[in-house]
This record gives C-alpha cells, structure tokens and sequence, in this order.
C-alpha cells in the first residue's frame, strides 16, 4: 500500500519535473517569476490553484466525463503559457500582480485545467481499470504539488540573488525571464499538430 502511494507521489513529481516535457516548468516560471519571497503565501496559493485545476481536469477525464481533442489540448497549453509571459512582460514593474487577484486565480485555474487535460490520456493508462482512481489521483496531485513547490522556490531563490547579488532591477529581471519563455513557447506553438493540421 505504501510502495503504490509512493508510486504514485514521484509519478506525479516526475511529471512536473520531466525533462522532455518542460512545459509544466515554463508555466511555473512564468506564473512565479513576478514575486518574491514575502510574496510566497501569494504564490501557494496560485501554484495550488493550478493543481486544483490540473487535479479537476484528471478526476472529470478519467471517470469519462470530459473527453477533448488531444491536438486541441496539446496547442493550447504553450498558447496558455506564451499568455502569462506575456501578460509578465506588459506588467512588470507596474504592480499588476496585487491588482489582478481575481483574474489572476481563474486563469491560472483554467491554465490547470488545460495542462491536466494534455495529460489525461497516458494518466488514463497508469490507472488502467483500478478501483482507487480517486486515492491515485489525489496521490498523483500530491506529488505534483511538490515538483511545483520545488521549481516555485528554485524561480524565487534566482530571483532574489538575481535582483540582490547582480542588482537587476525587479522589472528587468521579470521581463527578461519572461521574455526567454515567450522565446521558448513559440516554437511549441507553430510545431503543434493542430495548426500542422
């Protein structure tokens, strides 16, 4: 019982974490890099929205409620991330960030919607016909809040010796980061099989 709970954990970390699937870390980095350190109940609570959102989307596709067009998916998530990049470039140095709270939470909430959804399918293999799909999919949430929780705070780290050690200004070092994600998510968007199609 405990092999499979913590199974499912690293499963879950590893997903986020994934090397050849970084986009999960382009949208952390692009949804953290706007804050600091005393920000950070601010940024729990968007990173835990996002796994609300990711964990919904997992919960209403494995119990074959929701079923959407992988292409779709698959070229809206970098769409989702070039936004928030986006937005950070526009608003950076401007305090936007304690304005927008609302915006803010219900498009990270459907951002993690989006990203749970390009991974419904291969979590629908993991779980293949198991009774515990609920108890797997929360494990799997857990461990996907850690990856999140381990990326926020590396974003943060750099973020305070990039503006404390080599005195970037906030809004440079926002823009600049956010500037190499938009660099990054471009590509993803033009090679999607959606647009190909």
């Amino acid at each position: 019982m405990m092999e499979n709970f913590w199974f499912n954990v690293e499963y879950g970390i590893n997903h986020v974490l994934d090397i050849n699937a970084y986009d999960h870390v382009l949208f952390l980095i692009a949804l953290t890099v706007p804050y600091l350190f005393k920000n950070w109940k601010r940024v729990l609570l968007l990173v835990s929205t996002f796994t609300l959102g990711h964990t919904l989307s997992l919960v209403l596709a494995s119990y074959g409620v929701v079923r959407i067009n992988a292409q779709i998916v698959e070229f809206l998530i970098p769409v989702t991330i070039f936004i928030v990049a986006l937005f950070n470039v526009f608003t950076a140095g401007k305090n936007a960030q304690k304005e927008k709270i609302g915006v803010l939470f219900i498009s990270t909430l459907f951002f993690g919607l989006v990203h749970g959804l390009g991974f419904a399918r291969e979590f629908q293999i993991l779980l293949g016909d198991s009774d515990n799909k609920l108890i797997m999919l929360l494990e799997f949430a857990l461990g996907i809040e850690i990856a999140q929780l381990i990326i926020v705070f590396v974003v943060l780290f750099l973020g305070y010796i990039g503006q404390t050690i080599f005195r970037f200004s906030k809004r440079d070092w926002v823009m600049v980061v956010s500037a190499i994600v938009v660099g990054l998510v471009i590509p993803m968007i033009l090679e999607s099989d959606f647009l190909a199609s």
